[in-house]
């Protein structure tokens, strides 16, 4: 599919929605106001020990926005953070509340590493730097336009609605969301963001690091482009407070909608627990979520924890 124009030459935007510059009176504002504050551990009770494939799809949470899939033998890691803080600072920025659902030593062999945009709790150059010269894989990089430049090595760079092939019938689309790229103050939107549609013998992916709801259009153009997914894992965190936040962040019930738009059979709730970044306490995405699905009559779709897993024909791994 082509999807609207999003560049200027120089910059990347969102055609349908600009995600607002928000001034530094704004970010004082939301730094002046109250937050609540978080547990200095929020530990989950899972933690996994993947095989080096699998046949059906399998899928691990390892912590915030990184995910495993494992499906027709392939092995695909996308957005890997392992390290202690989601910042370019060691002894400074948001720490994480949680071990890593899967230890790195732990890891299959890497087919691929997609990454969905360049901020650092999606974008891990330590972790990345880890993962290159691993002796058991050769893992294929897969950034958007304007990524590799952050990612050691380089990488294999996308537009939206390029695809990639991973192995042998297991292919990854790059696809929109309503979002933004930074690194510095001096970048913004030099680099793409996206989404992934991965298509499998299982059944299609739909895996969304970050991304608004907007007015949801996006959302129903996907499932038009790709049929309904098998798995839609989506962002339920990282959204108040809602005046700052609602261009690029979904809350849990937008996150509900954009799953019945999308048709999907299940869900992975992510991006939440793991580093503080915006002003929702801990658990409240998890716990709005469930209310969300409960009102709107949506089974499957459940906030994971880091190392849970969904096995297609087994489902997830029970909440404690």
């Amino acid at each position: 599919m082509t999807w609207p124009t999003h560049s200027d030459g120089t910059r990347f935007f969102n055609p349908w929605q600009p995600i607002p510059s928000r001034s530094r009176a704004d970010l004082l504002r939301w730094r002046l106001a109250k937050r609540p504050a978080w547990p200095e551990a929020f530990h989950s009770p899972f933690h996994d020990r993947p095989p080096a494939s699998s046949q059906p799809l399998r899928a691990t949470l390892v912590g915030h926005a990184t995910l495993l899939y494992q499906v027709a033998g392939a092995n695909i890691l996308v957005d890997p953070v392992w390290s202690r803080r989601a910042s370019p600072f060691g002894l400074a920025g948001p720490l994480r509340r949680n071990k890593p659902g899967i230890d790195l030593a732990g890891l299959p062999p890497l087919d691929a590493v997609l990454i969905t945009h360049g901020h650092y709790d999606h974008l891990d150059q330590a972790t990345l730097r880890l993962l290159r010269p691993r002796p058991i894989s050769a893992p294929k990089i897969i950034a958007p336009l304007g990524s590799g430049r952050a990612i050691p090595g380089g990488a294999s760079e996308v537009d939206w609605g390029d695809a990639l092939d991973i192995a042998p019938g297991v292919r990854a689309h790059a696809v929109p969301c309503h979002h933004w790229s930074a690194r510095t103050p001096w970048d913004r939107n030099r680099a793409l963001w996206c989404g992934y549609a991965i298509e499998t013998p299982a059944g299609l992916i739909l895996h969304i690091g970050d991304t608004g709801f907007h007015d949801g259009a996006l959302f129903a153009e996907l499932r038009q482009c790709f049929g309904e997914p098998l798995l839609a894992t989506l962002p339920i965190g990282a959204y108040e407070p809602r005046w700052f936040m609602r261009p690029q962040h979904m809350d849990p019930d937008e996150a509900v909608a954009a799953f019945r738009l999308l048709g999907a059979r299940h869900g992975i709730g992510h991006h939440w627990g793991t580093f503080h970044l915006t002003d929702e306490p801990i658990d409240e995405p998890a716990v709005r979520l469930a209310a969300a699905c409960a009102r709107a009559g949506v089974e499957g779709f459940t906030a994971f924890r880091p190392g849970q897993v969904w096995r297609q024909g087994g489902g997830g791994d029970p909440v404690l």
